[in-house]
């Protein structure tokens, strides 16, 4: 396609500009929307599934608690020692415990690990979430 004689270049280079800029946020917004239909986990974080483990001396359990959107756990059910364990999801994806307000956790795992680490060996949790 040739310009019209009188088009001046830097309306055919804005308009070219616009067209890429265009196509790559539709480009952009379909891949979003590809990656928002599965659940982002962090790099080198282990599959959320439940877990049942020790770790120094207590037994950690969670199961994830499917949300009314089904798509995924939205919250978890988090034991320590068969106390419940109040576990929030902070805006990153990250998670935070009621014990430690100021760590951040990859997986509601390492934040029962995390929890198990601040209460040491001899506190015990209350079984309260909040």
């Amino acid at each position: 396609m040739s310009a019209a004689p009188g088009t001046p270049l830097t309306h055919r280079l804005g308009r070219r500009h616009l067209l890429g800029v265009a196509a790559a946020a539709t480009l952009a917004a379909v891949g979003v929307m590809r990656a928002s239909g599965a659940r982002a986990t962090p790099p080198g974080a282990p599959d959320e599934g439940s877990f049942d483990e020790m770790y120094r001396g207590r037994r950690i359990q969670g199961d994830p608690v499917l949300g009314e959107r089904g798509a995924g756990a939205d919250r978890w059910r988090v034991t320590v020692d068969g106390r419940q364990l109040g576990l929030m999801r902070r805006a990153d994806g990250t998670y935070l415990t009621m014990v430690d307000h100021y760590g951040s956790y990859a997986t509601p795992l390492a934040a029962a690990r995390g929890a198990v680490d601040e209460l040491g060996v001899t506190a015990r949790l209350s079984g309260h979430t909040h």
